[in-house]
């Protein structure tokens, strides 16, 4: 098996592997397009694999994408997974791989024990906390922990490192004494995603000049906790708030969120999924406020980018959210009355305040300090033909590290 000292100009193949991928959009599938097109321009050889209706292979901007058919999850809204190990492991063989990325704690972790097998450094990705999405799938907070330290501890053990984008999400591992945990923060794109998007036109579509324009950008499962929003709205209403909600996404309680706002009579209007970038952008933009009340979230992609585009966000005060915000938002416990005090707080501050705010907290965060923490993560740099020093291996030290995390594992 060849290691990156024996690839032309010191490239790494760095296969990724991912599960429960949302069919068109969603954080884990922008931060693998933004992590893929970092990886392959700084002059390194990018592979993703992950579940589809049928086989594919292509090449696209953010490298080899692979597709292995996999089947539906049952409720999941369109997540599918791989669940043919044989098919899947005789594919990493056949790409022989130099570094192994793997975003899926679950159903993929069998795969850390394959690249110590292999003698080769993998990572896993945490881009949720265990004992929160245990806990939002109604798990006590003592029964969710457990399960959670008994999942990470396995999981610290069989890969060389454990990737958290945030010290929320490094907690769980702190808490088991995982000593092979780095950090690397997630980020957004600063240019498609800025305050010019704003659009008067587009605000007035949803809300009237006197009304407060709530949106949210989330994938509606239970996870998520969309209903918060809803939550939210009402008890804004109740108060004399002049507020509507635009919810853009899709999933499996949509139909039960809009036949209670339908029964409620709330003024909401549900998008459904937003394939259009731009447009999606222009309504983050346009809002007043943006809710991101997901509990178990490890860093928050979407409301990150609302944050950029210059709309401060409410987030829920149990997940990594108000690492990633700052004072530039808001953060609340998970009921509505919790949230719409949140969203009176921040709008008791001049438009050009809060938003002047929220953009500059989110020019903190951009994708190339991300991929390159990424990159550290796999003992990786920049290669010299794409403008960088030379790195025709990570260090000798740095490189021999990898090679002992794989063959023994680090916690």
């Amino acid at each position: 098996m060849s290691f990156a000292t024996e690839r032309t100009g010191g490239a790494l193949r760095i296969v990724r592997l991912a599960n429960f991928v949302a069919p068109a959009s969603g954080g884990l599938r922008t931060a693998l397009r933004e992590l893929g097109k970092g990886f392959k321009e700084a002059g390194h050889e990018p592979v993703l694999i992950v579940p589809g209706e049928r086989h594919t292979d292509q090449e696209t901007e953010q490298g080899r994408v692979i597709t292995l058919p996999g089947p539906l999850l049952p409720g999941t809204g369109g997540y599918r997974v791989l669940t043919d190990k044989r098919r899947v492991a005789a594919l990493l063989e056949e790409l022989d791989p130099d570094r192994l990325e793997v975003s899926d704690r679950t159903t993929l972790r069998w795969t850390g024990k394959w690249a110590r097998r292999a003698r080769i450094p993998a990572v896993m990705v945490s881009h949720e906390t265990a004992d929160g999405v245990l806990r939002t799938w109604g798990l006590s907070e003592n029964l969710s922990r457990r399960a959670a330290d008994a999942l990470n501890t396995r999981t610290a053990h069989t890969y060389a490192r454990v990737v958290c984008t945030t010290e929320f999400a490094e907690r769980e591992f702190v808490r088991i004494g995982a000593r092979n945990v780095v950090r690397a923060p997630l980020g957004v794109d600063l240019e498609q995603r800025s305050p010019a998007l704003r659009d008067a036109a587009l605000r007035d579509r949803y809300a009237r000049a006197d009304e407060a324009l709530l949106v949210m950008c989330s994938r509606l499962s239970v996870e998520k906790r969309p209903g918060t929003a809803l939550d939210a709205l009402e008890a804004l209403l109740l108060r004399g708030r002049r507020t509507v909600l635009v919810v853009a996404g899709d999933g499996p309680l949509r139909p039960r969120l809009e036949q209670r706002a339908h029964e409620r009579r709330l003024p909401v209007t549900f998008l459904g999924h937003v394939a259009d970038r731009e447009l999606l952008g222009a309504l983050q933009a346009s809002a007043d406020v943006c809710l991101a009340p997901g509990p178990a979230e490890t860093f928050g992609l979407a409301a990150l980018e609302a944050m950029a585009c210059g709309t401060p966000v409410v987030a829920s005060a149990f997940s990594a959210l108000p690492e990633v915000i700052g004072s530039a938002g808001a953060t609340a416990v998970n009921t509505g009355d919790a949230f719409a005090d949140a969203v009176g707080l921040l709008m008791e501050r001049s438009e050009g305040e809060r938003r002047e705010a929220a953009r500059a907290r989110a020019e903190c965060f951009g994708w190339k300090t991300a991929v390159d923490a990424f990159l550290a993560a796999h003992d990786a740099q920049p290669c010299a033909a794409h403008g960088a020093q030379p790195c025709a291996a990570p260090s000798a030290a740095g490189d021999a590290r990898a090679r002992d995390a794989a063959r023994e594992g680090v916690a």
